[in-house]
């Protein structure tokens, strides 16, 4: 044998010996790197390559709930626990009332909208509009819009090519 061979299959039992030690000391049980490394060798083999650009899917209820976490969150951080968004001017306490989870409409390019009732502070049910840009495995809330006020609209919906768009009220 030459050093060179030496050396290579000494490297390869060093870290054939080490790696347990290292799992032990890693608080992993026994037999854990094993099928740590069965689990790296299955998600590579087992993901298709997919393109950059694609955009994956979210189910409404994905949506819904990921929306019902951010407003939960947000009030969770408020000192009176409700909802805060700006309006006019003011700041509007807000309770959660209601998902519109039934339809969320796409407004493209991963992006889409859904309505919520939330009652004010003032007695009023407000509709707010959240849109949210869509990653995968993540949900962003990018604008709210007051959409009605005790069912009063201040612009509607209308549709055109599979996408939707906001219009004036005339």
């Amino acid at each position: 044998m030459n050093a060179r061979s030496i050396i290579a299959v000494s490297v390869m039992l060093f870290f054939a010996a080490i790696i347990p030690l290292l799992a032990y000391d890693m608080g992993w049980p026994p037999g854990a790197e094993e099928n740590f490394r069965q689990r790296l060798q299955d998600l590579g083999e087992a993901r298709p390559a997919q393109p950059a650009n694609q955009n994956m899917e979210a189910s409404n209820a994905d949506i819904s709930a990921g929306l019902k976490k951010y407003i939960d969150s947000s009030t969770r951080k408020s000192t009176d626990r409700r909802f805060h968004i700006r309006y006019r001017g003011k700041d509007l306490a807000l309770d959660l009332v209601k998902v519109h989870d039934d339809r969320i409409p796409t407004l493209g390019s991963g992006k889409c909208f859904a309505c919520v009732d939330m009652k004010g502070a003032d007695g009023r049910i407000y509709d707010i509009d959240f849109f949210m840009a869509l990653r995968p495995g993540k949900l962003t809330v990018t604008e709210m819009s007051v959409h009605k006020i005790n069912g009063k609209p201040f612009y509607n919906w209308k549709q055109a090519g599979g996408v939707w768009k906001k219009v004036k009220i005339s």
